[in-house]
């Protein structure tokens, strides 16, 4: 139980701090406008000098493939359209619970405008008890837990490209403009930190199903509400850099050796950090109007060096009205301007219609979302499965029994 009236004596002063660090950043809000304006009409330098300096550079900045500064206006969506999405909860495994085992549930929307047909708003349960579903990761060093996690990702956009292209393909042969969502980034960042074959397992069906909707011509995003990345205003670091070439293994490395990352923060030691950690929303949200996108940039994460040239991913943001949201979309959709304008039309009206998200990705993980009683009907049919077949002394451990009460 939580003590509120401990609680409320520390909170004077983290709203203290706060008030501090929003200052902070109204400064380096104002700094990072001078360097967006020092930029502007240099664009072309500074990219090749990223370029050419890459293998030297000791952080991670986006390119930009559009002017620094653009602002364009998003059009209505068109009136026939179809938008997919998926998300997925899980029921993780438990040595406590009646049986080691873990369950995915991918939630699947499909909505149709101005078409007169039914909506589908379902999900789709997978249960994971055999040995090699259950242990194979932990010849890699990885949990369980956290490779059902991964494990899930590959579902959802496996289930994504399932529905959308059995849509658009015969017989159901539909031609009106469709979007397919994914709620966050299209870059699998959790795949840096695993072994190569570990990693061999996941991302080629994950890119398959890319493929797949390329095929069927169906745009595909993913949407990152509150997006803490900075990317883009890394790509601020260049006209910061008080030396003639962003050589950091040279010039930079050596100045932060003997600094902690308080007194690199406090100090700013390496000049080029004049505006961390400015976020790119923060930034952007003072350059769009409601309805705008930014210009378009290519990210610099090292993991897309696994994926195929036409799939690596772009990103804008756009000020969808109740905050700035990033858009990550494959070079495929990015390069082709008719799927892209709509894409973003259809994405825009969905966060309107969802009063600030869109709606057929809060409708997915409401459809996906596993809750307490739920898990317990599971359980529930599975003991009664078990006990079918002839097993006995079938129960939680006393540890999971205590702890679903309480002696006050």
């Amino acid at each position: 139980m939580l003590d509120l009236t401990k609680l409320a004596g520390q909170l004077p002063g983290m709203s203290t701090h706060l008030q501090q660090e929003a200052k902070a950043g109204q400064k380096r809000l104002q700094k990072a406008q001078g360097l967006m304006a020092e930029i502007q009409g240099k664009q072309a330098e500074y990219v090749a000098q990223q370029e050419k300096w890459r293998d030297r550079i000791l952080f991670s900045a986006a390119t930009p493939v559009e002017p620094i500064d653009t602002c364009i206006d998003l059009q209505p969506p068109p009136p026939n359209h179809t938008v997919f999405a998926t998300d997925g909860s899980q029921i993780a495994p438990s040595h406590h619970q009646i049986a080691y085992c873990y369950l995915i549930n991918v939630g699947r929307v499909m909505l149709h405008y101005g078409q007169s047909l039914h909506p589908l708003l379902d999900s789709v349960p997978e249960v994971f008890y055999k040995p090699e579903d259950l242990y194979v990761s932990r010849q890699w060093g990885i949990r369980t837990e956290e490779w059902m996690g991964h494990c899930r990702t590959v579902s959802e956009v496996s289930t994504l490209a399932e529905l959308a292209c059995r849509w658009v393909n015969p017989p159901g042969a539909h031609f009106d403009p469709n979007l397919a969502m994914v709620d966050g980034s299209l870059t699998y960042w959790f795949l840096e930190g695993i072994p190569r074959e570990a990693r061999d397992r996941l991302l080629p069906p994950m890119l398959e199903a890319w493929a797949q909707m390329r095929e069927a011509n169906v745009p595909f995003m993913g949407y990152l509400s509150a997006s803490r990345n900075t990317e883009a205003s890394n790509f601020l670091r260049f006209p910061a850099c008080k030396y003639e070439n962003p050589d950091c293994l040279t010039h930079c490395r050596g100045e932060g050796e003997n600094a902690n990352p308080e007194q690199m923060r406090r100090s700013l030691r390496l000049p080029c950090q004049v505006i961390d950690p400015l976020r790119d929303a923060t930034l952007w949200a003072n350059l769009l109007q409601p309805g705008q996108r930014s210009g378009f940039w290519k990210s610099g994460a090292k993991i897309l060096d696994l994926y195929p040239e036409e799939m690596q991913v772009y990103f804008c943001y756009v000020h969808v009205g109740a905050e700035i949201a990033r858009i990550d979309v494959p070079r495929w959709v990015m390069e082709d301007e008719t799927l892209l304008n709509h894409a973003l039309s259809i994405m825009l009206a969905q966060v309107h219609k969802g009063f600030g998200y869109p709606v057929a990705l809060a409708e997915s993980h409401n459809q996906a979302v596993v809750r307490g009683s739920d898990r317990s009907r599971f359980f529930a049919l599975l003991e009664q499965e078990m006990m079918k077949v002839g097993l006995r002394n079938i129960g939680t451990s006393y540890k999971e029994t205590r702890k679903r009460g309480s002696i006050a």
